[in-house]
């Protein structure tokens, strides 16, 4: 079996092919590096969290594409680490659901992931400072908060426990327009 970063290598590379994008192009439109890229799309570098994000909104995808579909997926930044719980798709949707893990200071800042897209949460363990940059609200255990996630947001671990939460993005079936 394929291990992680090569799946999700093959996955971008047939992605940016599909869509009639040149690495560099993908590169631009993600901001990051074309060696960086190209090492991604070969299976030789373990992209972070930041990084999948910016190539699934450059690309117009949820990001569960380009993590293979593969429930129990791992990704991690500093002080932050996402699994890939479930991703189904029907006619109307793509819904992914991840346990997010954020030491206590941890922050993530999401660009837009495009128009339709929501995001809820449900806070398990800690406190979070969650939504659009513009309004953001903090959130405990037991708590629930959506929001449309068409442009940047944030999440922000307050408090001094590690935070713990359950994500789901709904985005269009189809990909997302940026």
């Amino acid at each position: 079996m394929d291990d992680p970063a090569t799946l999700v290598g093959e996955r971008v590379r047939a992605a940016r092919e599909d869509q009639g994008l040149t690495l560099s192009g993908l590169a631009q439109a993600a901001g990051i590096g074309k060696g960086s890229l190209s090492e991604i799309e070969h299976g030789t570098r373990n992209p972070t969290l930041s990084t999948l994000y910016a190539l699934a909104n450059a690309l117009r995808l949820p990001l569960a594409v380009l993590l293979a579909s593969a429930v129990g997926a791992r990704i991690a930044e500093p002080g932050i680490e996402a699994r890939l719980l479930d991703v189904s798709t029907d006619a109307a949707w793509t819904v992914e659901v991840y346990r997010l893990r954020f030491e206590p200071g941890a922050t993530r800042s999401a660009g837009g992931h495009g128009a339709g897209v929501v995001e809820h949460l449900l806070v398990t363990a800690g406190r979070l400072r969650v939504g659009r940059l513009d309004e953001t609200w903090e959130v405990g255990v037991g708590e629930a908060i959506e929001w449309l996630s068409d442009v940047a947001h944030t999440y922000l671990a307050v408090g001094d426990v590690p935070a713990e939460c359950v994500l789901v993005i709904r985005s269009p079936a189809g990909g997302v327009d940026a």
